[in-house]
């Protein structure tokens, strides 16, 4: 028998490891973010062009992107407390490379070890965020989210102030930002691992209540497609601002490369804020609303933006970041309600898919700017949002319920 005040505590959002998780999951993204900043430095340094820097980024990210689900697949059958700072550890070995790696293949080999770190953390991070969440569920998953986009968010000015002064081994300084990351998620892997006892010892499982409604599996199966195809046209978008943007910057607008990443930073910015605001929105208007909202609004920016003079990029770029981003975390929790049995492999194939469009995106559109230029490549990806607008066919939800049962 579970007593009302351990049903209570189920119920009760955990604020400290939410907003710990959250941390680790900035810290763990800052990780990822030294390599897009440090493409111009490796462009400078090393010789490579844009298609091996996309290639570089398509390591990073097809590895997080592969794995993401399958650890979320197995963590959905026999959670794993302490892969959380063991993932943290492949980080750091992988930073450690990173800054001393004198080849384009040794550089390929350390960003290798960065994704697996990655693909291990995001997976079990949803689910530590989704265990401490309570009642609380779309605030949860947007401090978790946020946590990470703020890290990805810091990549122009690690670029501009970090990695442009020191170069490659400015990389370095990053192992410390891992080291703290693996202290922190093991103290939550303790808290995780009594969580897992709990459940065990009551017999209870916590679960999500689907607000989404009855589906069939081929109506389930449609809505995840439309929902994957939204985050392809937004991955590939966003990876083309916060990797290859700055190019454009420099080229027709004269910039220096610290001149320009504050422009990135703008962007990346206000999309960790639009991430933390659309969890909490989504609760309150629903989550189809929002991610129609996060696919229409964009839509003629984008298209304006290769065409606007300099004092208008700026703006353009934050209502961009802020709008695109929204439905990040509203995504999540969406494909989680379609298969609410499947908290980590939702969690990790949604993420995961993020990753893994950004990183092809990235290889495609460092070809296409080393064949055709790059203001061409920035006109082609000002498009790219319009296909998100398959999801007005998503179906609707109603007000989420999360309870544990």
């Amino acid at each position: 028998m579970t007593s009302n005040k351990e049903t209570q505590n189920l119920a009760n959002p955990v604020y400290p490891i939410m907003f710990a998780i959250g941390a680790c999951h900035l810290l763990n993204d800052t990780l990822q973010a030294v390599i897009p900043a440090m493409f111009p430095v490796l462009e400078k340094e090393r010789g490579l062009s844009f298609t091996q820097l996309g290639f570089i980024f398509f390591a990073l990210n097809m590895v997080a992107s592969v794995l993401q689900p399958v650890v979320g697949y197995f963590s959905d059958k026999k959670p794993m407390p302490y892969a959380l700072p063991i993932g943290m550890t492949f980080s750091l070995i992988g930073m450690a490379g990173l800054a001393i790696a004198p080849s384009y293949w040794l550089i390929l080999v350390a960003v290798i070890l960065l994704g697996l770190g990655s693909a291990v953390f995001h997976p079990e991070g949803s689910r530590v965020s989704f265990l401490a969440a309570g009642t609380k569920r779309g605030l949860s998953q947007s401090i978790y989210q946020v946590g990470g986009n703020s890290g990805q968010a810091l990549a122009p000015l690690i670029s501009a102030f970090v990695l442009v002064p020191l170069g490659q081994k400015g990389a370095a300084i990053f192992i410390v930002v891992a080291a703290l990351g693996i202290i922190i998620l093991s103290r939550i892997s303790a808290w995780y691992k009594q969580q897992l006892d709990l459940e065990k010892k009551n017999n209870r499982k916590k679960v999500l209540l689907s607000s989404i409604g009855d589906l069939t599996k081929k109506q389930i199966g449609i809505a995840l497609t439309l929902l994957l195809i939204i985050i392809f046209a937004r991955s590939f978008y966003v990876t083309n601002v916060t990797s290859f943007y700055i190019f454009y910057l420099m080229d027709d607008y004269g910039l220096k490369i610290e001149q320009g990443q504050l422009y990135i930073f703008l962007f990346m910015a206000l999309g960790a804020a639009g991430t933390f605001f659309g969890g909490p929105m989504a609760d309150r208007i629903g989550r189809k609303n929002v991610i129609v909202l996060s696919l229409i609004v964009p839509l003629p920016l984008c298209i304006m933006l290769p065409y606007m003079p300099l004092w208008a990029v700026g703006v353009l770029l934050t209502l961009i970041g802020f709008f695109i981003m929204l439905s990040f975390s509203v995504t999540v929790i969406y494909a989680q309600e379609l298969v609410p049995s499947k908290i980590g492999t939702m969690a990790g194939l949604t993420v995961g898919l993020a990753f893994g469009m950004g990183a092809i995106g990235a290889v495609v559109l460092g070809a296409l700017m080393d064949t055709i230029g790059i203001f061409p490549t920035m006109v082609i990806a000002s498009f790219l949002p319009f296909i998100g607008l398959v999801g007005l066919g998503l179906p609707k939800d109603q007000k989420i319920t999360a309870s544990a049962n």
